[in-house]
């Protein structure tokens, strides 16, 4: 099980594997792509989603300021 570059006559110098920087480098690139279209399969306009989800942060943000926790301003209890 040995590797049989160098019966290949001085061809071997072709086979030169990047460094392990470069390497790395590339497996994160691969990985990132692979994330982004992860998260993209099955919707149709990305983008669209990006700005929902923004939006329903922001809403969330703004309540959380004002005061939804529930001390003023929010729904009271009323006995008659």
């Amino acid at each position: 099980m040995g590797i049989c570059l160098p019966c290949l006559g001085g061809q071997a110098d072709d086979y030169d594997q990047p460094s392990p920087e470069t390497r790395r480098r590339q497996m994160a690139e691969a990985a990132e792509k692979r994330k982004r279209d992860d998260e993209g399969r099955g919707v149709k306009d990305p983008e669209a989603l990006k700005r929902k989800q923004q939006r329903r942060e922001d809403i969330e943000k703004k309540a959380e300021q004002s005061g939804g926790g529930g001390e003023g301003g929010g729904l009271r209890w009323q006995v008659s």
